[in-house]
C-alpha cells in the first residue's frame, strides 16, 4: 500500500469514526485517569475477598482529584482509612495492586503467626460465614482456613494457607508520615507492605468499592453470577 492509499484510507477511517475518537479522548480516558476505573485481578492475593477474574470498581474520587493521566493533585477532601481496600503503585516496581489498608501514619504494625497487632493490641479474630469459601477455587477450598479479622470495628474476611511457606511474623514497625502499610487478605500468599515496605500516599489513586463481574480463570472462565455487581468491604 502507498503513501497516498493510505492517506485515503486514515481519512475514511476518521470521517467514520471520529465521534467515537473524539468521545475516546475526551470523555472516556479523563473519566477512566481521574474519576472512576475498572480492574482485572489475575490473582489471589486478595482471596477470599476479591478472587481472580473479578472485574472490579475503583473510585478514583474517593480521597482526592487528580488531573487527568497525571499523579497531580487538584484537590484533596480524605485520606485511606484502616479497612480500605485501595490501588496504588508498589514502591518495589510501579506496578498497579490492589491491597487493604492496615496501618495508618504513626500506627505501629507487628505480626506474630498470623495475627495482627496493632498499636501493641492483638487484633480481634473470629470464625468466618462458610460462604466466604464457596468461591474459591477448587484446590483451595480444603486448603485453606479464612476468618474475620476486625480493624478497630472494621471487620473483613481473611484468608491463611499452612501448606505454603510465607512470612507470618515480623515488626514491630511504624508506619512514617504520608505512609500506609497495606496487606493482602489471603495473608500467607501476597507480595504486599512485608515485603516491598511502606506505600507513598501520593501512589494511592483510588478505592476499590464492588465487582462488575467475575470469571474464574481457573475453571474455563466460568461466570460467577453471584458476585456480579456485589459490594467489597
Amino acid at each position: 500500500m502507498n503513501a497516498e492509499k493510505i492517506k485515503k484510507y486514515l481519512y475514511k477511517t476518521w470521517k467514520e469514526c471520529r465521534v467515537t475518537i473524539l468521545i475516546i479522548v475526551f470523555v472516556v480516558i479523563p473519566v477512566k485517569s481521574s474519576l472512576a476505573d475498572w480492574n482485572w485481578v489475575p490473582t489471589g492475593s486478595m482471596n477470599p475477598t476479591i478472587l481472580d477474574g473479578d472485574l472490579i470498581y475503583v473510585n478514583k474520587v474517593a480521597y482526592d482529584l487528580r488531573f487527568p493521566l497525571t499523579m497531580h493533585r487538584l484537590a484533596k477532601w480524605s485520606n485511606p482509612q484502616r479497612g480500605d481496600i485501595v490501588v496504588f503503585f508498589s514502591p518495589e516496581d510501579e506496578t498497579r495492586l490492589v491491597k487493604r489498608v492496615i496501618g495508618q501514619p504513626g500506627d505501629t504494625i507487628e505480626m506474630r503467626n498470623n495475627v495482627i497487632y496493632l498499636n501493641d493490641e492483638p487484633v480481634s479474630y473470629k470464625n468466618s460465614d462458610p460462604e466466604y469459601k464457596e468461591d474459591l477455587p477448587r484446590k483451595l477450598k480444603d486448603n485453606s482456613i479464612v476468618a474475620t479479622e476486625d480493624l478497630d470495628g472494621f471487620t473483613h474476611p481473611v484468608m491463611s494457607v499452612p501448606s505454603l511457606p510465607a512470612m507470618r511474623s515480623f515488626g514491630p514497625v511504624t508506619v512514617p508520615d504520608g505512609h500506609y502499610f497495606v496487606m493482602g487478605d489471603n495473608r500467607d500468599n501476597s507480595r504486599d507492605s512485608r515485603y516491598f515496605g511502606f506505600v507513598e500516599r501520593e501512589s494511592i489513586v483510588g478505592k476499590a468499592k464492588g465487582v462488575i463481574g467475575s470469571f474464574d480463570i481457573t475453571d474455563k472462565f466460568q461466570p460467577r453470577l453471584d458476585r456480579f455487581f456485589a459490594a467489597l468491604k
